[in-house]
């Protein structure tokens, strides 16, 4: 066993191979480094920095304290499809990882941990490199370049704490009895999908004891609160490419704005601040169906609320995907064609 060893990668995204050959290196050193750069062609679809990288890091590791992460944007890595791409610049190579060992002061002593078919790991190139080179076992299942390349399409070997920054959250929203939260239901079980329940709805059960007479402006601000930490919680456990999402920020806004006459300024801070990837809104062209809790039933309040629907989106940048076919079928295989076209890429 060594006593301190070294990782460099990008990490983008963190998948299963990645993190087995860590932990392959991790029985070897008495002190793991694992040194994060930038990735030099980052996915245009995922805005993922490198403060992202070392969260997924530090929490799959949070019960490991010999493994120490770290970030630098000073240290590039190439991008290749295959070993076989990359030519070795001895000299280059030797001041990246001097100034690996200068900057976090490391012992001159320290190895550098990569796979076995690495060209670093060739006889021939390891001797002339100024740092000791330890192999890890090749992880043949995972092709790095090609989960970079599609992180949709292989979902199953991103690591869980990665795939938070991978799924593409989608609201389902309209006015009331629109068939959003049925659609919502049928959408996660479609997709295998984390889902976020409505959350006034819930909110009214909560703490208004099931009845929106003591619905009040003060509630607006909670309901949306509540709303941000669930689809938090949801997207940072999901079990899909895609979360499904009840409502959103700007249906609290717009019963805020029909039921109080005015603007919730918490709420429209939401709106900005916790951006969802995709909008889906249904029609007001369905039956009315009375629950106990709906009052917006007649045609002229249903039509008013969905002006108001379009008036805040407009107001925020958002442009939702309309779906205006009455039939609760049609409305649902015209969502699926939507987040397989946008979410997964199909044609």
């Amino acid at each position: 066993m060594v006593n301190t060893g070294i990782i460099i990668g990008h990490f983008e995204p963190l998948h299963l191979g990645e993190m087995r050959s860590i932990l392959a290196a991790a029985g070897q050193a008495k002190i793991l480094h694992i040194i994060i750069t930038t990735h030099p062609a980052p996915h245009p679809n995922f805005n993922i920095t490198l403060q992202d990288k070392a969260r997924w890091l530090q929490m799959a590791c949070a019960e490991l304290p010999f493994i120490q992460i770290h970030t630098t944007d000073e240290i590039a890595l190439p991008l290749h499809e295959n070993f076989d791409d990359v030519s070795i610049d001895i000299p280059a190579s030797n001041a990246k990882l001097q100034r690996v060992i200068d900057d976090l002061s490391l012992p001159t002593d320290a190895v550098l941990f990569i796979a076995e078919n690495h060209p670093l790991a060739q006889d021939g190139t390891r001797e002339q490199l100024a740092m000791t080179v330890i192999t890890t076992p090749l992880q043949l299942e995972f092709d790095s370049y090609a989960i970079a390349c599609d992180p949709i399409g292989y979902w199953s070997a991103i690591h869980p704490q990665a795939r938070g920054d991978y799924t593409k959250t989608v609201a389902i929203v309209g006015g009331e009895s629109s068939g959003k939260t049925t659609l919502v239901h049928k959408l996660a079980n479609y997709y295998g999908a984390s889902f976020v329940l409505e959350m006034g709805r819930l909110y009214v059960g909560t703490d208004l004891g099931g009845s929106e007479i003591g619905l009040q402006y003060s509630d607006y601000g909670p309901i949306a609160l509540n709303h941000a930490q669930a689809i938090r919680e949801a997207a940072a456990n999901a079990t899909a490419p895609v979360t499904i999402i009840d409502t959103d920020f700007v249906t609290t806004q717009a019963f805020c704005e029909e039921y109080e006459g005015r603007t919730h300024p918490f709420v429209t801070a939401c709106v900005d601040e916790f951006r969802l990837d995709h909008t889906i809104m249904l029609d007001n062209n369905t039956p009315w169906v009375a629950d106990g809790m709906r009052s917006l039933g007649n045609p002229d309040a249903r039509g008013r609320f969905e002006q108001r629907l379009l008036a805040i989106f407009t107001r925020h940048n958002i442009e939702p995907y309309l779906i205006d076919k009455p039939d609760y079928d049609a409305r649902y295989q015209q969502a699926v064609s939507f987040i397989d076209q946008y979410i997964y890429g199909k044609k």
